[in-house]
């Protein structure tokens, strides 16, 4: 299989150049690491520092975001936002069109059915969320 690059203006005269994923063909940064086990879908957007564990699946137009990790065996669905610096734990199942705030962790074996936001610095545990709320999408 042949690499393929794709470049992309984010700024006037800024360009970040990604590389497609060997399983799903995902935009990933050269600066993020990707198992090749995941599978990032082939509109989705992986970028720099970001970690992307074994197994993990990220769903078509999502994107992770700067020094986001997301841990094993975890799936995220369609149009989501995973902030800067958020951590997903593993096994983490996030149903699509949810936003997680930068900063923000749900920690393993979690699972946020669709349209949810967990907003900045957010906690999301065994018990529900803690230290601040979620709210579901309007």
């Amino acid at each position: 299989m042949r690499r393929v690059n794709e470049e992309v203006e984010l700024e006037k005269g800024v360009v970040t150049k990604y590389r497609r994923h060997v399983n799903g063909g995902g935009f990933v940064s050269p600066k993020a690491r990707v198992d090749q086990s995941a599978e990032v879908a082939s509109t989705a957007y992986v970028e720099q520092g970001a970690l992307i564990s074994r197994e993990a699946f990220v769903g078509a137009g999502s994107w992770v975001d700067r020094d986001a990790m997301i841990g094993s065996h975890a799936f995220i669905g369609a149009n989501v936002h995973v902030g800067a610096g958020a951590i997903i734990g593993d096994r983490v199942r996030i149903g699509s069109h949810c936003r997680i705030g930068s900063n923000a962790r749900v920690v393993a074996g979690q699972h946020l059915e669709r349209d949810i936001v967990v907003p900045d610095g957010g906690f999301v545990g065994p018990d529900g969320p803690h230290d601040t709320r979620y709210v579901k999408a309007a």
